[in-house]
This record gives structure tokens, C-alpha cells and sequence, in this order.
């Protein structure tokens, strides 16, 4: 029983809880979100940090964040990130802004447009890839690196011959 204070009858403290604690979300656990290899999803993915799908997806991924495709990995679809790592299957285009790395056992069949690109051996690419500078420029032609020249002559890098 509580008297008219709220406080227990029988002289003890009453017991508090923190709200705060319970309103944690789940995903702000500051790791990768997983999609594990037993998930299947038709449809289009969005994410904003990292994301690891080692399961099946047929549809788009769009992100500003790092997505890896995990070893199981079977993914059908336009794939659009800042950056990846592929280590499992990739059916259609990616385009990332940063860096694309394609893992000694992946598959990926589609073009890739990356500013910066690693490919292991062994790794199985058919399609097209283009490397970009990653910035496009209002000045030049779309899709082709910027040419940066340093303001130094030429000879000074070849020790002044």
C-alpha cells in the first residue's frame, strides 16, 4: 500500500527507472546494421552509416554511408554508396562516391563508377568500370578526372636536368 505521497506503506524508498535507458534506440549501437544470411528482401534498401547484408536482395540500395556485401551475399539491383567492399555477389550497376573494393572471392556483373578502385585476384568483374576523380567539376566535361598542375616547373621534379 502507498499513502497519499506515493510512497511505500512500509517505510521504504521508492524504486525509480531512468526512462532515458529505455528509449535507446536500437540501431544507435554505434557498430554495422546487419542483414544476416538467412534474410531475403524484394524492395529498395536506404541507410545512413554502415550496413553489412550477407543475405539476399533484389532491388535498390541507395546510401550515403559504407555498405559491405558479405561472402553470402546474393544481390540483384542498382547499388549507389559513398563506398563498398564486395565479398559476395553482385548483379547490377554500383556507383560509389568513394572507394569500391572488390574482394579475392566476389562476383560482381555490371559497370562500376568509382573514384577510387581495388580489385584483388581472383576476384570475377564483367562489365565496364570508369574510375572518376570523385568531384564533378561545373568547369569540365562530366564524368572525366580534373587535371590539377602544380605551380612548380616541370624540370624541379627530375632533380633540375
Amino acid at each position: 500500500m502507498e499513502d497519499d505521497n506515493n510512497h511505500p506503506a512500509n517505510g521504504e524508498e521508492p524504486i525509480t527507472t531512468t526512462i532515458i535507458d529505455k528509449l535507446k534506440p536500437m540501431a544507435d549501437h554505434g557498430g554495422k546494421d546487419i542483414l544476416s544470411s538467412d534474410v531475403e528482401i524484394k524492395g529498395s534498401i536506404k541507410f545512413q552509416k554502415e550496413l553489412l547484408i550477407d543475405g539476399k536482395v533484389e532491388g535498390e540500395i541507395n546510401s550515403d554511408g559504407v555498405l559491405t556485401i558479405g561472402e553470402n551475399a546474393d544481390i540483384r539491383g542498382e547499388v549507389k554508396t559513398k563506398s563498398i567492399t564486395v565479398y559476395g555477389k553482385v548483379q547490377g550497376n554500383i556507383t560509389v562516391a568513394e572507394r569500391c573494393e572488390l574482394k579475392s572471392k566476389c562476383t560482381l556483373q555490371g559497370d562500376l563508377k568509382a573514384a577510387r578502385l581495388v580489385i584483388e585476384e581472383g576476384a570475377t568483374f564483367i562489365g565496364k568500370s570508369e574510375v572518376t576523380s570523385g568531384m564533378v567539376s561545373a568547369k569540365g566535361a562530366p564524368g572525366r578526372p580534373e587535371v590539377v598542375r602544380s605551380s612548380e616547373p616541370i624540370k624541379a621534379a627530375f632533380g633540375g636536368r
